[in-house]
C-alpha cells in the first residue's frame, strides 16, 4: 500500500521499489479492495522479494517490522513504520491501516519536497 500511494501521489517525481522480506504469493484481496476504494488498482500486482540491490539503490528505505531480515547500508535513511499487519484481515480492518499509510506517505513526500497534485 505504501508503494502504491508513493507512486500515485508522487508520480514521476519519485522512483518507488516495493518488496518484502517474506512476501505472500498474492496481494491480500482486502488490500486490493481497500485501495480500489481510493482509486488505486492493485489487482495486477504481485509481491516481490526484497533484494540487497533494491535497498542499495534507494535513498529512503521504509520498513514495516522486517528487523534483521532487511539489508542495512550506512548512509541510507531508514524509517520503520510500525503498523498493524493487514495479512488475513478483511477490508474493514484494512481501511484504517490504508488511511494511516496514506497519511505517512503524504508527510514523507512533503518532507522530501515532493508536491502532491491537486485532487489527490
Amino acid at each position: 500500500m505504501a508503494a502504491a500511494f508513493l507512486g500515485h501521489l508522487g508520480g514521476d517525481r519519485v522512483e518507488v521499489r516495493s518488496a518484502g522480506s517474506a512476501p505472500a504469493d498474492t496481494v491480500n484481496p482486502a488490500v486490493v479492495r481497500a485501495m480500489a476504494e481510493v482509486g488505486i488498482d492493485l489487482s495486477a500486482e504481485t509481491p516481490k522479494v526484497l533484494t540487497v540491490e533494491a535497498v542499495r539503490a534507494s535513498d529512503v528505505v521504509i520498513t514495516m517490522g522486517c528487523g534483521d531480515a532487511c539489508p542495512y547500508f550506512p548512509g541510507k535513511r531508514y524509517l520503520d513504520w510500525q503498523l498493524a499487519d493487514p495479512a488475513g484481515q478483511g477490508v474493514d480492518a484494512v481501511r484504517p491501516i490504508r488511511d494511516e499509510i496514506e497519511r505517512r506517505v503524504r508527510a514523507l513526500l512533503a518532507e522530501l519536497g515532493v508536491g502532491v497534485g491537486a485532487g489527490t
